[in-house]
């Protein structure tokens, strides 16, 4: 689009009980949707049926308990969820697919010494410390692998790099190695019997103690930052950079405070909180040499204990007792989390580059719900209320812990003191039962949460079978339909009167529209009579009804027709249950009988971004320093709150007819991979001395981690205009 001269002055004068080993674990009709309304019913036959209906509450089933009212406001709480929140790990490209999963982690203890190299890793405290042959002697082959086949479905990989500062060896003909022989060590409490008899677990049979002053070179090597650069080089060189499509989340190591215990053969004291925020530091540093705009990931903490205490006073908090921590003490007795964060950001500060972009932790439930097949009455329950444990500020986990978790909160808050404009994950979690529906509630309520409560990333350790109510239930949000129809991407208020027994979430889905309600009865013998009472929302009178029960099948109930704002259901006990409800259409206008006369006045024209000359990038300036793209995230010198970066656009035939007012005027982005991202309207106004020519000023979600080449978009009352580009840095 050619841009006129007067507009070029303008620009110019603008310019995340101690479960140490959950990874070992790791590896243990569709019904007629009935009757449809006809299109070609008369308006008058349509408009009787209607009334009817209004009157007449629609019931399905017969409840055996209570009555609830799930009360939703769509213009309330509103904000995006990310799609990120909906991860994995060790997925196949199959499963991808079919749960339409943005995120594919590779993580666990094997990978903290993961040798690219050789391809072979140390399997640690899950496996007798044995280092193995991953399959082939291709450098880097098994990560490789897994990226092709993560983006083959595409998903996002997530790779761990590690920083432990040992990775595996492998003997003569890529043969096992063991870090504790039994026959240089001596008789040990258990061995790799079957397969691999000399390696021992590292516990000596005389005492029970830990052996102790073995030789780290036996099956591993050292390997420091170095080292790793290399990998990264050859993750850059065959996949590309991350604004490229190559790998964008580079994961520092995983659980570090624990490394004395599960990787003891060559880390045999407890990480202090110094070493780990210099490891983040120095190999954050290395990702972003490689790529910078790959994202750093860390640091993967196990769980809360891990969260308080570095690695050294865990280990001497076990052996001392917990009143006096001396690495705690060096830091004028400040949580570990917390000041690793603060420093980290100081340093950046100083460098003007980030060390970490997503901060990140694992968390798995204490009460003995992950990885448990129990589902007993009193687990159950215990594992419908402890999900609460993630945002509840009022509940104490009854676990160990016994203390107000309220995590995503809690991770949140801590960004915000210690590092404004991190991006929060969880990336290890499970709360068990995969093959009951009492797994399947849980992790759609775990869904729910993450998205009602703003979580930036999630990825569940690991993947359930397919044929589980828990894959079930995550198909419920990403591919209910086997379409890849999705739950919402705007999360809007949803409240019900005990999250314990029945919770319920909403959202709006920007594609279409429509209002979409995940109702999830966590009762273990009632069925519940829900009103869903809807507000700031005009539907269509019908909704769709898909459901999940401990039939083990996504079902599509007859859809539900319904007056007013109420919709009322019969939810089955342990079962969950999505609502997806169509936005009323508007009331069409008659064609009006032509008559001689002047041509009637032809619709406005659409919205229009300017673009540079010959190009389709927009025409966009930083609204605090007038700069061109690319555009960072962030700008300390904005005076926002957020210091989220504002992007003035500048655009043509936004004409507003009398009595309207900008909130008519909306924005929308696509990232390379096409996600959508609702982008907010600050401002819009007419360019000083440009009436045909207007600026629209945006401000990108906080959620957002992409960095690249972004396509923006504008609407007037609906209509959309042309796409533009801008390029956001990291």
């Amino acid at each position: 689009m050619l841009v006129a001269n007067s507009l070029l002055v303008v620009l110019c004068c603008k310019d995340r009980q101690k479960h140490f080993s959950h990874d070992q674990l790791a590896g243990a009709h569709e019904v007629s949707s009935g009757l449809r309304m006809k299109l070609n019913r008369s308006i008058a036959a349509l408009l009787c049926f209607l009334v009817v209906m209004i009157g007449l509450p629609l019931w399905i089933g017969n409840a055996q308990g209570p009555s609830i009212t799930i009360t939703i406001d769509a213009a309330a709480q509103r904000h995006p969820i990310n799609p990120n929140i909906y991860g994995v790990a060790f997925a196949t490209t199959v499963q991808l697919a079919d749960l339409n999963c943005p995120l594919n982690r590779s993580g666990g203890n094997a990978t903290s010494q993961y040798n690219w190299q050789c391809n072979c890793d140390n399997r640690g405290s899950d496996w007798y410390f044995e280092s193995l042959d991953d399959g082939s002697s291709i450098a880097g082959k098994a990560n490789d692998d897994f990226i092709d086949d993560s983006k083959a479905a595409g998903a996002q990989p997530m790779l761990t790099i590690p920083t432990i500062g040992w990775v595996a060896k492998l003997g003569p003909n890529r043969g096992k190695l063991s870090s504790f022989s039994i026959a240089k060590y001596g008789p040990q409490k258990a061995n790799d019997w079957q397969w691999f008899p000399d390696a021992g677990n590292g516990v000596r049979s005389s005492d029970n103690q830990f052996v102790t002053g073995n030789d780290p070179n036996d099956a591993n090597m050292p390997a420091n930052s170095q080292f790793q650069s290399g990998w990264m080089q050859h993750l850059v060189g065959k996949w590309g950079t991350a604004s490229s499509g190559g790998l964008r989340y580079y994961i520092m190591d995983n659980e570090p405070s624990l490394w004395s215990w599960t990787h003891r053969d060559v880390h045999a004291t407890g990480a202090t909180m110094d070493e780990i925020k210099d490891k983040i530091i120095d190999y954050g540093a290395k990702v972003k040499s490689a790529d910078p705009a790959a994202l750093v990931v860390g640091p993967e903490e196990w769980g809360w204990s891990g969260y308080f205490y570095s690695g050294y006073d865990q280990q001497w908090g076990g052996l001392h007792g917990w009143s006096n921590l001396p690495d705690r003490a060096n830091h004028g007795g400040q949580d570990y989390l917390p000041w690793v964060l603060d420093q980290l950001h100081q340093h950046d500060v100083q460098s003007g580059q980030r060390s970490l972009d997503v901060f990140t932790v694992h968390w798995y439930p204490q009460g003995g719900e992950a990885f448990s097949d129990d589902v007993s009455t009193s687990m159950s329950t215990l594992r419908n209320r402890s999900t609460r444990s993630l945002w509840d500020p009022n509940y104490t986990d009854q676990s160990w812990i016994n203390n107000k978790v309220q995590l995503i909160p809690r991770l949140r808050n801590w960004v915000n003191n210690y590092y404004p404009g991190l991006q929060i994950g969880i990336t290890e979690y499970n709360w068990g039962a995969e093959a009951y529906i009492n797994g399947a509630t849980a992790q759609a309520d775990v869904f729910g949460i993450f998205g009602r409560e703003g979580l930036d990333m999630a990825t569940r350790w690991t993947t359930p079978g397919a044929a589980t109510p828990t894959y079930k239930a995550m198909k419920m949000y990403r591919n209910y339909d086997g379409n890849k129809s999705t739950f919402g991407d705007i999360s809007v208020s949803d409240s019900v009167p005990d999250p314990d027994t029945l919770s319920s979430f909403a959202a709006v889905r920007s594609s279409d529209g429509a209002l979409t309600v995940m109702i999830i009865n966590k009762s273990l013998s009632n069925s519940t009579l829900a009103s869903v009472s809807l507000s700031n929302f005009s539907g269509s009178g019908l909704a769709q009804a898909w459901q999940l029960t401990s039939a083990n099948a996504i079902t599509r109930l007859n859809d539900i027709n319904f007056g007013g704002s109420n919709i009322n259901l019969t939810v089955p006990a342990q079962s969950v249950t999505l609502l997806v409800i169509a936005p009323a259409m508007p009331t069409p206008t008659p064609t009006p009988t032509p008559t001689p006369g002047p041509s009637p006045t032809p619709m406005p024209a659409p919205p229009v971004l300017y673009t540079e000359q010959n190009s389709q990038r927009a025409l966009a300036l930083d609204s605090v320093n007038f700069l061109r793209d690319p555009f960072g995230v962030n700008n300390m010198q904005n005076f926002s709150g957020d210091h989220r970066t504002r992007l003035i656009l500048l655009a043509g035939n936004l004409v507003l007819n009398p009595g309207e007012n900008p909130s008519l005027i909306t924005a929308q982005a696509l990232d390379a991979g096409g996600n959508p991202y609702p982008l907010t309207v600050e401002f819009v106004g007419k360019v000083p001395g440009h009436d045909w020519l207007s600026e629209v000023v945006i401000k990108f979600p906080d959620q957002m981690v992409y960095t690249g080449d972004f396509w923006v978009s504008i609407s007037l009352r609906g209509v959309p205009s042309n796409k533009a580009f801008v390029t956001i840095k990291p």
